[in-house]
């Protein structure tokens, strides 16, 4: 394929996108790859479609290599099949609805299970005919609330979505398996840096479940990973180490204090080692049991109350809890919803007023170090008072527990004794996750086993954000200079830049790229005449990212010595090449 400059439908841009807040996002625009329709909505140009469609290509060759067979499911979606599953209500305001001219109800498909579960069940009636696995490679829509960061969250995105069937739990994990390693080998071709990661299935439901993250410090995800083990997780899916229970019998009664004027965890430390001092060390936050009120916003539009018992010296992560929740949103306690629970009493709540035989009736969930025998200072439920080595499971006893808490450097790894866990941030790239039969059962997906017994099919789903990937990549490998993309997903192979004026210098640039196209490759031409400059052509080549660029100019003047240069977008290095010859040359290094 040749793209010449001169006929190429590109405008690239000196100055950033006022709307732009990551580097990918800055420079697709700037470089001519994709524009702005409206908010989270995006154009994709050539050189944007050229990239997009190499990432798809990869990721059809990996799913078909496994035995995955394509197929394409409409956009555009009934009502039913998501009323059956209960998704209509659970998406909430997250999905894009609407009606047609008799009323009846349409959904512009954000995640294509319930499709995808029929049509098994319309064509597939025996296990002779599994196992199954199906994808689709297509346009996906969510309301989100606030798209952001360009195509890394976005309300229209294209996502392979792809899902297996098998008759028995042992089959799923097989096929679980077969996905996971073709989504490594997917990611290692798009040439990223990428953690697998212990994730949460949120509200797809299912079981196992992991994410394929590519390291990047805009990511919206934070994972941790373990300095000792091979342990790493998303922050909403990590599960602290409970502690052990202890034993309470010869622990001191728990006795209510004065505290004035500690309606804060620092106030009443600073008051706990003044007025009471401990005899073996001073009072910290973490001796502190801190109860933090949140209402649950459930899909269907009811509320409720919860209220969240933690250590003193750490705090309730909002993204964390809603992973916990899912489809359930989140949000504080404002002053009208704590006015409706007079018990309880700001600054100084305990669990005496919480939980079901509580005076508020609000549900009680803790921390998974609040375990038995553990002795706490927390509230009184009076103003101006604290209780003093409150022991749980002897005088208090939550509803449950939740992994609600922030995820901090240091903690304790959840999976050995030695190691400690350090953060970082990714975006997410892929998702596997065993869904299992809840989608089966729900839709009545069966099937007749060996035995002419009727058995519900058990599923597995897969996603790959694919215009997702196409920031990605870029997030990961742009410079302060322009995009400078791995040759797997490159808009071309090679950038030729026709770097003067002279018509020698255009005649051997022209001979040049027809034998580069002879040859299969793929070539970006920089034909333009006139007052573009040598300089405004090497700064759109750097800005567009090919990963060679070519220049033919002022090597090509002697007929007896013509010569071009070569330039590595990555590294720099930059090496002289005859010009006689080159064609074979240049094949060799793009073909490495």
């Amino acid at each position: 394929m040749l793209m010449r400059m001169s006929t190429l439908f590109v405008r690239t841009l000196r100055e950033d996108p006022s709307d732009a807040e990551v580097p990918s996002h800055r420079l697709l625009v700037r470089a001519g790859y994709i524009r702005r329709a409206a908010p989270g909505i995006y154009t994709w140009l050539p050189l944007g479609l050229a990239v997009l469609r190499k990432i798809e290509g990869i990721i059809r060759e990996e799913m078909n290599a496994i035995g995955a067979q394509e197929v394409s499911f409409p956009a555009l979606l009934p009502r039913e099949p998501y009323e059956a599953t209960g998704r209509w209500t659970e998406y909430g305001d997250n999905i894009f609805r609407l009606k047609d001219r008799k009323d009846a109800d349409y959904l512009l498909g954000p995640t294509h299970e319930e499709m995808f579960t029929l049509l098994v069940k319309d064509m597939y009636s025996s296990y002779k005919d599994l196992p199954l696995s199906l994808y689709q490679i297509q346009t996906k829509y969510r309301d989100e609330a606030r798209p952001r960061a360009g195509l890394l969250r976005g309300r229209e995105f294209t996502m392979k979505d792809s899902y297996s069937f098998d008759v028995s739990d042992a089959g799923l994990d097989a096929s679980y398996q077969k996905h996971r390693a073709a989504y490594v080998r997917i990611f290692d071709r798009l040439g990223f840096d990428y953690a697998i990661v212990k994730a949460t299935a949120g509200a797809m439901g299912g079981s196992k479940s992991e994410e394929f993250l590519a390291k990047a410090d805009v990511g919206e995800d934070t994972y941790v990973r373990c300095t000792t083990c091979d342990y790493a997780a998303n922050v909403e899916a990590v599960q602290v180490r409970p502690a052990a229970p202890a034993p309470y019998d010869d622990a001191p009664a728990a006795h209510v204090e004065d505290t004035p004027g500690t309606p804060t965890i620092d106030s009443l430390v600073d008051h706990l080692n003044t007025a009471f001092p401990r005899a073996d060390r001073p009072w910290v936050a973490g001796d502190t049991l801190k109860n933090v009120l949140v209402v649950l916003k459930h899909p269907d539009g009811t509320r409720e109350p919860l209220a969240i018992g933690l250590p003193g010296d750490r705090e309730v992560d909002q993204k964390r809890l809603e992973g916990q929740l899912e489809p359930i949103e989140v949000e504080p306690m404002d002053e009208t919803e704590f006015a409706k629970h007079p018990a309880l009493v700001k600054g100084y709540i305990g669990p005496g007023v919480l939980g079901e035989e509580g005076k508020s009736g609000i549900r009680y969930l803790v921390d998974p170090r609040v375990a038995e025998g553990t002795s706490w200072v927390t509230g009184a439920d009076e103003p101006g008072r604290h209780v003093i080595d409150l022991v749980a499971g002897r005088d208090f006893t939550a509803d449950g527990t939740i992994e609600a808490a922030d995820v901090r450097d240091g903690d304790a790894c959840p999976n050995c004794t030695e190691g400690t866990l350090e953060s970082a941030r990714g975006i997410e790239m892929g998702h596997v996750f065993q869904l299992g039969r809840k989608y089966a059962e729900a839709l009545d997906l069966k099937v007749l086993d060996e035995n002419g017994k009727l058995v519900t099919v058990t599923m597995g789903s897969y996603g790959v954000g694919v215009t997702r990937a196409v920031a990605a990549i870029a997030e990961n490998s742009l410079d302060e200079i322009g995009l400078c993309w791995p040759r797997n997903v490159a808009p071309a192979d090679l950038h030729v830049v026709a770097a003067g004026k002279d018509d020698a210098v255009f005649a051997a640039a022209d001979a040049l790229v027809a034998g580069l196209a002879e040859a299969g490759l793929d070539v970006i031409y920089d034909d333009r005449a006139g007052k573009i400059s040598p300089g405004v052509k090497f700064k759109d080549a750097e800005l567009i990212g090919c990963p060679t660029i070519v220049t033919v100019g002022r090597g090509v003047a002697d007929p007896d010595n013509q010569v071009i240069e070569v330039k590595d977008r990555r590294t720099g290095e930059r090496q002289e090449l005859a010009l006689d010859g080159a064609v074979a040359a240049l094949s060799a290094i793009v073909r490495g």
